[in-house]
């Protein structure tokens, strides 16, 4: 059975900043990655078609289909997980969330549906994160 993470993007204003700081890092150090703390104990449940959702300014906004869980080192030695992550975000019809602390795994029964393209192309960002705090994207 699948399930999904849910993860703050931290200092974030927009998607097209998730973009642009995803691409910075996959040519630093492909493939693209997310490095986390902790090793999730439902590993084998996200590997089986998992996605990680990006919460962007408190609205549910984009996903990426998570490829790999690998366990990694911290440059000091400390051991820490690396999320391997598709580069494609695909956006999802928005919701506001709560603040929280790490990543949270979200049932795939609740994840949010894919936002068609032809409904959002050509918006202005702003405009679809205020539509989407509204639940009306």
């Amino acid at each position: 059975m699948t399930i999904h993470l849910i993860k703050l993007a931290v200092g974030a204003k927009s998607v097209a900043d998730v973009a642009a700081w995803q691409a910075a890092r996959a040519k630093i150090a492909p493939p693209l990655r997310h490095r986390t703390r902790n090793f999730p104990k439902r590993a084998d449940e996200i590997l089986d078609g998992g996605s990680i959702y990006w919460v962007v300014n408190r609205v549910l906004s984009v996903r990426q289909r998570i490829e790999d869980i690998v366990q990694a080192q911290q440059a000091d030695g400390t051991r820490c997980t690396d999320l391997v992550l598709h580069p494609k975000l695909v956006p999802v019809r928005g919701r506001l969330v709560k603040p929280f602390q790490g990543w949270r795994y979200l049932a795939a029964a609740d994840a949010p549906p894919d936002e068609g393209q032809a409904k959002i192309e050509g918006l202005p960002e702003a405009l679809k994160q205020e539509l989407a705090a509204l639940a009306l994207l």
